[in-house]
Order: structure tokens, then sequence, then C-alpha cells
């Protein structure tokens, strides 16, 4: 979590209240700006499961193409599964792989005009890659 200062001077952290609850930051007094977060994650494997991924054998399909649909997916829905976070106006999410002989590489770019960052919504779309690449 992040930590910012009260209106009077005082250290606290954002997505609690003085008395210890949680919430949700107000952002209502932010200007809108352009906002970009870049996630990066990666998933290892076998070197006969990256074969498989590579060569189009997957019993499931497409492994990287559904994984990059999950993706996209996610970070449209990263309000519904992390509490505190802002449903938030997507304007891209970007998603891409490196395969290699132990795994893949995962690289998840989401960008928004907002009152809020991305962060969350990128490290969602990367996460869910990956689970994704891991259930096919």
């Amino acid at each position: 979590m992040t930590e910012q200062r009260t209106p009077e001077g005082k250290s606290g952290l954002t997505h609690f209240d003085e008395a210890g609850n949680a919430r949700m930051v107000d952002v209502g007094h932010k200007p809108e700006t352009e906002r970009v977060a870049i996630a990066t994650g990666r998933i290892t494997m076998a070197p006969e499961t990256a074969a498989v991924i590579r060569e189009g054998r997957a019993k499931k399909g497409d492994v990287l193409g559904v994984a990059r649909v999950a993706a996209i997916m996610a970070a449209k829905r990263t309000a519904d599964a992390i509490p505190m976070c802002h449903p938030i106006p997507i304007t891209r999410a970007e998603i891409d792989f490196q395969l290699d002989d132990t795994g893949v590489d995962i690289q998840a770019r989401v960008d928004t005009k907002g009152q809020t960052g991305v962060e969350m919504e990128a490290l969602h779309a990367c996460a869910t890659a990956a689970l994704t690449i891991y259930d096919m």
C-alpha cells in the first residue's frame, strides 16, 4: 500500500482511515491525466511443455491466444477482483509473450486517461495470463 500525507501533514496508509477501517481512496479531487502501467512476469515449464505451446499441440487450443484474451478481460475487470480498486475506463490493454525453451515471459501494458493509475490492472492482467497458460 502507498503512504500519503493527510491534510494535517500526518503520514498514513491510503487504504485505511484514522480508525484502521478499510476504505477506498477518494481520487475525486485529482485531475485526469494519461496513465500507463507495465507489469511483467514469467511462468516456467518443462522444455516439452514449451514445445507443445510453440507447435500448437495443446489439447485446449491456442495457449497464448487464449491467455492474451484472458489477460485483457482481467485488466478490464480488476475492480471486481481487488476490493479497493476503482473501476477504470481502460483505453488500451496490450499483452505480449516471449516463449523460450523453459517458459513464457509475459508483459502487460495498460493505459487510461483518468484520476488514478492502472498498476493493479497491469498486474492483474499479467497474473491472469500466467494462470491461463498454466491451466491450458
